[in-house]
């Protein structure tokens, strides 16, 4: 029997006879590699949930969208998820996790690929401290391009296809990893790094479980300033009105929320990074239920809200009151009680409500609401996260907060000029009217439903 073999026996053994698995008269099996099995198992499951996510983004978007716009919109999840894996791979990865390999200690990661453990690879060659280097990369690259899909359909309807996805490539493999690289990559935000400045030196620790911050808000602040730049749709604020464009398939977009729903328990469950032990996986059971609870208490915030403030409730503001609950427990979705979660994800369901109107005061035109759900209910809960977590501080979250929004505004902000004054990123007004599945696609989604 061959070492492989004999691992994966005594491993099912161990699951299934807990009580006998470790007697003296038992075969022994050190407990770092069950514990490095069944973490790495936990990033493969966590990993392939969030890329369903990429699946629940598209479908969302393209139901919120006008149909004369939803050709683009795939087309537009469909490039980016290829270029962050592509660039994440060839830069960012490194550039996230330098380990020893800082170019700028604690501020700027290591330059070049990612790379593997070789095949077949046994105990004598690989960490048995964590998990695997490949788990660990397509885990960790599906939060790159979650961050590049909360832009997708902010700026939606408008933007030209190749210029947005050059901005892709950037904000995946430079500005998503350094600034991720400074708190999970153990850089200046961290609290367990040896060199360079941490702010954790002058009492501030900045804490963010899964990234309400790190994931949601950088995607919402590169959001935010795309929109700007590229300014709203053509007939969107007319006479001091705001006229809402009706999206084209509600029944796609709840499932899309659905999708995404589902796709966040591996988001935050997996981001536990641990399950060796009876307590790790206690606490994902605990992150699961948190997760679930924060969404329902952000869905029945917003329909609740939507019916007193509107007169009717609004199904669009349910669908991203129950995203705004779900990215507002990201960033502490353990410590909580099931009350305290509901009770943040119901303010994130809260925010939605009553942002979306605050944006087009300002005519700010987002179009699936991702401003709201991923920036504004991200900003919420990260600061939110000192009142159930005692080793934050609200003054950390806010220091964390500003640095990485930040950053990513500026980088973000002179990515999108530097576009806009070099290729430009705004289709003209006559293919803004036609639509962008036909003029820059030349196909249709429901071409059977056209009446041109």
């Amino acid at each position: 029997m061959s070492v492989t073999t004999k691992t994966v026996g005594l491993l099912a053994a161990t699951l299934l006879l807990p009580s006998t698995a470790f007697a003296q008269d038992a075969p022994a099996l050190v407990p770092t590699e069950v514990s490095y099995i069944l973490t790495t198992l936990l990033f493969l499951i966590g990993g392939f949930l969030v890329f369903f996510m990429a699946a629940g983004f598209a479908m969302l978007e393209a139901g919120l969208v006008r149909s004369k716009n939803v050709t683009m919109q795939l087309t537009k999840n469909m490039g980016l998820l290829g270029l962050a894996t592509i660039f994440y791979y060839l830069i960012g990865y490194n550039l996230m996790y330098p380990g020893d390999g800082w170019t700028i200690a604690g501020v700027i990661g290591a330059f070049g690929p990612a790379g593997l453990e070789p095949v077949g690879a046994g105990t004598d060659a690989v960490d048995l401290g964590y998990a695997s280097v490949g788990s660990d990369f397509f885990f960790q690259l599906m939060f790159c391009a979650a961050t590049a899909s909360i832009v997708s359909g902010a700026v939606a309807e408008r933007i030209k296809l190749w210029p947005f996805l050059a901005f892709t490539v950037v904000l995946t493999a430079v500005i998503y990893p350094i600034q991720a690289s400074w708190k999970w990559g153990g850089g200046f935000l961290g609290s367990d790094a040896t060199e360079g400045f941490m702010m954790s030196n002058f009492g501030v620790v900045f804490q963010d479980f899964a990234g309400s911050t790190i994931v949601h808000s950088v995607g919402g602040w590169a959001a935010l300033t795309g929109a700007i730049i590229l300014g709203p749709r053509i007939g969107k604020y007319v006479g001091g009105r705001v006229h809402p464009f009706m999206g084209s398939n509600l029944p796609l977009a709840t499932l899309g929320t659905f999708i995404l729903w589902l796709g966040w328990f591996g988001f935050n469950g997996a981001s536990q990074l641990a399950m060796g032990s009876v307590g790790d996986v206690t606490d994902i059971s605990r992150i699961f239920a948190n997760t679930n609870t924060a969404a329902a208490g952000g869905a029945i915030a917003a329909l609740i809200l939507t019916q007193v403030v509107f007169k009717k409730p609004d199904l669009t503001m349910i669908l991203n009151g129950a995203l705004a609950g779900l990215v507002s427990i990201t960033a502490e979705p353990l410590a909580p009680t099931l009350g305290e979660a509901t009770l943040i994800g119901a303010i994130g369901g809260a925010i939605v409500v009553f942002a979306v109107p605050l944006l087009d005061k300002f005519k700010i035109d987002d179009v699936v609401g991702a401003i709201p759900v991923h920036l504004f209910a991200g900003i919420w809960g990260t600061f939110i996260v000192a009142y159930t977590n005692s080793d934050a501080s609200y003054m950390g979250q806010l220091a964390g907060i500003v640095i990485i929004g930040g950053f990513v505004i500026v980088t973000s902000a002179a990515l999108w000029f530097i576009l806009k004054v070099t290729v430009g990123i705004r289709v003209g007004e006559e293919e803004e009217i036609t639509g962008l599945d036909m003029s820059e696609l030349g196909m249709e989604a429901y071409p059977e439903f056209s009446h041109r």
